[in-house]
């Protein structure tokens, strides 16, 4: 299994009881990461005579919200000018607006449910390192951005060949597993019933089914992200694309001198392959980075969670963003999902509720849906099932071989863009 460092810090967890047998329950819920932790908290807190079930496959945060980068953010993968275009402009503007508030609801609930979870809301810098990553980030208008000249994104992250950068103070650095865990327990404390080493075998109106028995519920709500393609019918509803990253030693009290990040803020650059960092909590670099493949067949095996190559990325852009090379104490990667159309959607219809394909950026955007899954099906009209991402349904993706090698030659294509412009 991919141990994070995340989860590895953390030891072993206490454990949910597995399904024992058929049940009936007011909503079933398949997955145990934030979507379906976060769906799960808010309904037992706007109704605590519901009865609620949550299915897992393994342990709770075991895919990627117990692997990600630490980035709680108010990034949203359709850029406004986009959305704006698609739903009009005050439907994105409250999008985006709504998607940064939920930074600080993570922060909230951590602090009242007592979760320590190192939250730390310093923002995010993207920099700028080369011309063409200059020109980006001069053209980018995303909520409350602020581009930066050259000093002043070096005096909050001193990386090599700086030019300027992006500012946005929506992102808050905190450790996933720790939150992940955290909120399993305040669900549990509602009454909620987890249930962990508990497949999920079919969904349908009314009925989740697993490999521990039959689930019948009102409600069934689908919070699988990027394992969604596990479930019969399922496999072409989001990519399962991994995502990889490795943690160094702590780094001595010199090098973040020199280095920056004073209040944790997140960082990356304006290259096209996305990577991401943050400073942790006991001075570690945590970075990671896109560019393994998709895998025939949407398939996901525990051995694709480490690629030697992309691991030896990922340090070589270390070194090359920040002179040192330095200890990598931890490796590992998992997948995530993503859509056709880079959409994340949340809905409920016919008593199946849905919500997912963040695209990378879920931490705060799962707290956003199961906060609206909660309203949808306790019949609260509130501002948020309004949402232009409420009941948005993406088209499926290509059958296969076409989708394998349409993933992966954009993939490839991204990173030859990125060497063309380096050079």
């Amino acid at each position: 299994m991919s141990i994070s460092y995340w989860q590895a810090a953390l030891g072993p967890a206490a454990g949910y009881e597995p399904l024992a047998g058929d049940r009936t329950v007011d909503v079933a819920i398949a997955g145990g990461g934030y979507t379906g932790l976060w769906t799960a908290y808010y309904l037992a807190r706007a109704d605590p005579t519901l009865r609620i079930a949550v299915l897992e496959a393994s342990s709770v945060g075991f895919g990627a919200s117990g692997r990600n980068g630490g980035w709680c953010s108010g990034l949203f993968p359709v850029p406004l000018d986009t959305l704006a275009r698609r739903h009009g402009q005050d439907a994105a503007t409250a999008m985006y607006r709504t998607l940064a508030d939920t930074v600080d609801e993570v922060g909230r609930v951590a602090a009242a449910e007592d979760i320590d979870c190192d939250f730390a809301k310093g923002g995010t810098i993207s920099l700028a390192r080369s011309p063409a990553q200059l020109r980006r980030a001069r053209s980018a208008h995303g909520l409350d951005e602020t581009f930066l000249d050259a000093d002043a994104a070096r005096a909050v992250c001193a990386a090599t060949d700086v030019l300027g950068g992006t500012y946005s103070p929506h992102c808050a650095a905190l450790q996933p597993a720790a939150l992940v865990r955290g909120l399993a327990a305040a669900a549990d404390r509602r009454g909620v019933r987890i249930h962990e080493g508990t497949r999920v075998t079919a969904l349908r109106p009314g009925e989740v089914v697993t490999d521990r028995g039959l689930v019948r519920a009102e409600f069934v709500v689908r919070a699988l992200e990027g394992y969604t393609a596990t479930v019969p019918g399922l496999r072409r509803t989001l990519a399962p694309v991994y995502s990889l990253l490795i943690v160094t030693e702590p780094l001595p009290p010199p090098v973040w001198a020199r280095i920056g990040l004073a209040r944790r803020e997140t960082f990356s650059d304006h290259r096209n392959l996305i990577v991401y960092g943050q400073r942790t909590a006991d001075d570690r670099l945590a970075f990671g980075g896109r560019g393994a493949p998709y895998h025939f067949g949407s398939r996901i095996r525990q051995s694709y969670d480490r690629v030697p190559a992309v691991f030896d990325a990922l340090r070589r852009t270390i070194t090359e963003m920040f002179g040192i090379d330095p200890p990598i104490a931890y490796r590992w990667g998992g997948p995530l999902g993503i859509p056709r159309d880079w959409m994340p959607s949340v809905g409920l219809r016919d008593g199946l509720g849905w919500a997912g394909g963040y695209v990378g950026d879920g931490v705060a955007a799962a707290n956003l849906a199961g906060r609206t899954l909660a309203d949808l099906i306790v019949g609260t009209d509130s501002d948020l099932v309004r949402l232009p991402w409420v009941g948005h349904r993406s088209r499926r993706w290509e059958p296969e071989p076409l989708r394998w090698l349409g993933i992966n030659s954009a993939l490839r294509a991204t990173a030859v863009r990125d060497a063309w412009e380096r050079r």
